[in-house]
């Protein structure tokens, strides 16, 4: 290969100079062929292939090599023919003599042809792309995945990221609400995958058959929904591109916060940083563009929405309902009765007919019971002999006085001891923790062990008044009998005999 230098001083020396190519090719020691082509060519052309390549020991395999493949397109692509693993079966199965290199560079040419293209998009403004993806974090010191809603505005590449414990439908609903609240409007339309939290069928012709809650949310919000081919993430490559974008730069390193409430406000924060970005191809910042897009949105709804999930329930005869794979505690008194279920991100809401009977943390542990033991009192009082096994109240953290109250009242009363503490407890029904705390401290402190002590005690201090624990008020305590003493009684001190 000849040097660019070379090729200025033959150059040169035939068009400035006026040597011929003979003189030139004696003088500079190289053939009269390269005189002509350093004179043709201002530059090395390079090596150039006139002809088609020739395989004749492969030609008779190409279309077993191209059957292969074709069938890979419809395997995960980790589990695709590499250009060795199809030079192996060509040896072992159909008895290819040929080598390697031949085959490697015959399948590099089909993947590569066949590898697809794309049309560069414009996106108008007001429109949106949603899409989840998935981080590792640490929760409250615990270890623990997180799956993450991730909101774009394709024409100003602004975005709205949230993280939950699971891509579940409520999470889908909630995410939208909050990125709405973000950015103060709602995209006139949005752009999705086929989750199934959004579409329960995909029919023939090509439309969606939306699940119950996705659908409710955008009459709610009056938005048109569109949808990307199934496994064909390029479809919405905006969002794609987000959720990488969200996971190298908003979660590593790995984040660690107390609280989900806590790392959504850090991820809301870095939303808003961002926005003060000038991405490549545009003169201004995220921020700016935006604006363009927030003109062509639309007004949020004056109503707000529930973002939940909505189910139908019944009862258990031990008083719980199951709700994802979870049970939840409801009153005893609605045993056996059909109930509506509401599954928020962070809490589980049971009603029946019209009333709330129920509210909890939500679990995403799996076969978990979450009990509240003061809706089982009622129930247990009736039938003190399941007391000691009660599964709600294993695990009840009481303050210390309780458990004095406890052996205090079994002690002097037994069975019926038993009772009466579950009567204490009970005020829990209507009295906080720490006034009814408070109230059995006073009474183990003066020595009341009873039921009645404490509610009075209880109710004094609501009120604010001084106790009265005596006789006429109270009777629950011992009476003594107080004898009128005559003089004979007297004279039997004197070891003398009454007259």
């Amino acid at each position: 290969m000849f040097t660019v230098e070379l090729y200025l001083k033959v150059r040169r020396a035939h068009f400035q100079d006026g040597l011929s190519g003979r003189r030139i090719a004696r003088d500079f020691g190289i053939s009269r062929d390269s005189v002509a082509k350093m004179l043709a060519y201002s530059e090395p052309p390079g090596y150039r292939r006139t002809a088609a390549i020739k395989r004749p020991k492969l030609d008779s395999y190409t279309d077993q090599i191209e059957h292969w493949l074709a069938e890979d397109k419809d395997r995960p692509r980790k589990q695709r023919h590499t250009a060795k693993r199809i030079f192996e079966r060509l040896r072992d199965e159909c008895g290819f003599d040929g080598g390697y290199t031949i085959v490697k560079d015959y399948v590099r040419g089909q993947k590569r042809d066949s590898r697809e293209m794309f049309v560069p998009l414009s996106h108008p403004p007001g429109h949106g792309q949603a899409d989840f993806g998935e981080a590792l974090v640490v929760i409250g010191g615990v270890e623990q995945k997180a799956y993450f809603f991730a909101l774009d505005l394709p024409h100003s590449d602004a975005c709205y990221v949230r993280a939950y414990p699971a891509a579940n439908t409520e999470a889908w609903l909630d995410g939208h609400v909050h990125a709405f609240a973000f950015f103060g409007a709602v995209p006139q339309s949005v752009l999705y995958d086929n989750d199934r939290c959004l579409v329960a069928k995909i029919m023939p012709d090509g439309t969606r058959n939306r699940t119950q809650r996705f659908s409710v949310m955008l009459s709610h919000y009056v938005i048109r929904d569109r949808y990307g081919r199934p496994a064909k993430g390029n479809d919405k490559g905006k969002v794609e591109g987000l959720v990488g974008y969200a996971r190298r730069n908003f979660m590593v390193p790995m984040p660690r916060f107390t609280s989900w409430s806590a790392f959504n406000d850090y991820l809301e924060e870095q939303c808003i940083k961002r926005q003060a970005d000038i991405l490549r191809g545009h003169k201004i910042s995220i921020g700016e563009r935006l604006q363009a897009d927030l003109a062509a949105m639309q007004d949020l709804p004056t109503a707000s929405f529930e973002a939940c999930d909505l189910r139908s329930g019944q009862v258990t005869s031990t008083s719980v309902v199951r709700y994802r794979g979870n049970d939840y505690s409801v009153p005893t008194a609605f045993g056996h009765r059909e109930v509506w279920i509401k599954g928020f991100v962070d809490r589980v809401v049971i009603g029946c007919a019209t009333e709330v009977i129920a509210t909890h943390v939500r679990s995403y542990d799996k076969d978990d019971i979450t009990f509240d033991p003061v809706r089982y009192l009622r129930l247990i009082e009736r039938k003190i002999m399941a007391f000691e096994q009660a599964a709600p109240l294993q695990d009840w953290d009481l303050p210390d006085a309780f458990a004095t109250l406890q052996r205090l009242l079994e002690a002097r009363q037994g069975k019926a001891g038993k009772r009466e503490y579950v009567q204490v407890l009970r005020l829990l029904e209507r009295f906080e923790m720490a006034i009814l705390h408070g109230a059995v401290r006073d009474a183990l402190q003066i020595g009341a062990i009873s039921f009645d002590a404490i509610k009075h005690l209880l109710l004094c201090r609501i009120e604010r008044r001084p106790t009265r624990l005596d006789l006429d008020v109270y009777p629950f305590l011992p009476s003594t009998n107080v004898a009128t003493t005559s003089a004979r009684s007297y004279m039997s001190l004197l070891g003398g005999s009454a007259t």
